[in-house]
């Protein structure tokens, strides 16, 4: 007989890793690792399951154990390489929802406390400051909207919402900007219907959460910021997932994106040299000469309006290319600037 075998405690222990390292074990093979009887196996499994670990027999020619879920979180077992990886996706863990990130910090801080000193010594050396992109600015998200949107995608349920984007919330009397408090859960005017799509994936870009859906009302694509939806309820019937243009959401994004990380991109003719302005354009903006005192830039910002401003900041004559929403963003911008102005 073992020393585990002996040992309740530590057989107890042995027992719950061999279940947590593979879906089914017959009886008889958990007997012969742990160096005991099938009758002690299934006392041992009787003391997992008074400790809250969901073990369940299953049926067959051999009959054996599966680790199920249960209704509570109870104590894991993890090895060495699972303890590690775990701690740095810990420190990592900067994902804007709310409530969440402080949640993984008190985590890593009760993983690491029960660490043997191998592997806390490891977890140290492994000190990760996660730092956001340049021009990125963080959203925080607010974690129910997270759990009831991620819901319909899962369940492939019709998602009804209000939306608010660059312009609502200028109407609103807001700036608009994904940084002001006031900004966030902001919903549509009651007037206007609630938007009806077809959820398919929620992705993580540039500090951003956002929803990927089909528009039904639209018959199009679009990708929806979540600090600025409210779900409505009840959600609509379950739909047939489309193929999503690119292949799959890593190629969808990336090509919405177009490189730039911005959820507004534009394009726009200056008169100024193309040299003065790459100097002090931002990071990811493409300039292009056009001539000796013209060049053609494409760039991002986090709505129309704030694009609009930058194309303006270069102090030259400016000629709006295009998408129709940075137009009109640059119409309500000058009239806006004109008021402040004191103009008729």
């Amino acid at each position: 007989m073992t020393t585990e075998a002996a040992n309740p405690s530590a057989r107890l222990l042995t027992l719950l890793s061999l279940l947590q390292s593979r879906r089914d074990w017959p009886g008889d093979a958990l007997a012969g690792r742990l160096g005991v009887s099938p009758r002690t196996v299934r006392r041992d499994v009787d003391r997992l399951r008074g400790l809250g670990y969901p073990v369940r027999a299953t049926k067959g020619p051999d009959g054996g154990y599966r680790l199920g879920a249960g209704a509570q979180m109870p104590p894991l077992l993890l090895d060495d390489e699972q303890a590690v990886a775990v701690s740095v996706a810990l420190q990592t863990a900067h994902t804007g929802v709310d409530g969440v990130d402080d949640a993984a910090l008190r985590a890593l801080t009760t993983v690491r406390q029960v660490m043997p000193a191998r592997l806390r010594a490891r977890v140290d050396a492994l000190q990760v400051t996660a730092v956001s992109r340049p021009g990125t600015a963080r959203t925080t998200v607010d974690a129910d909207v997270l759990v009831a949107v991620g819901t319909a995608v899962r369940a492939r349920e019709v998602l009804r919402l209000d939306y608010a984007g660059p312009s609502d919330l200028a109407t609103a009397g807001g700036a608009g900007s994904p940084t002001d408090p006031a900004d966030r859960g902001r919903a549509a005017p009651a007037s206007v219907p609630p938007r009806r799509v077809e959820p398919h994936h929620l992705v993580t870009w540039g500090g951003r959460w956002y929803l990927v859906a089909w528009d039904l009302d639209r018959a199009d694509w679009r990708t929806f910021r979540v600090d600025r939806l409210t779900p409505r309820t009840p959600t609509g019937p379950r739909f047939t997932p489309r193929a999503l243009p690119g292949g799959d959401v890593a190629g969808f994004i990336g090509e919405r994106f177009a490189g730039t990380g911005w959820a507004c991109t534009g394009e726009a003719v200056l008169h100024a040299p193309a040299d003065t302005v790459a100097r002090w354009a931002w990071g990811r903006s493409v300039v292009e000469p056009l001539g000796p005192d013209r060049c053609r830039v494409v760039s991002g910002s986090w709505s129309w309006g704030g694009l609009a401003a930058y194309f303006g900041m270069f102090g030259c004559e400016v000629e709006i290319v295009g998408p129709p929403e940075l137009r009109d963003a640059t119409r309500e911008l000058s009239a806006r600037f004109a008021r402040a102005a004191g103009a008729d």
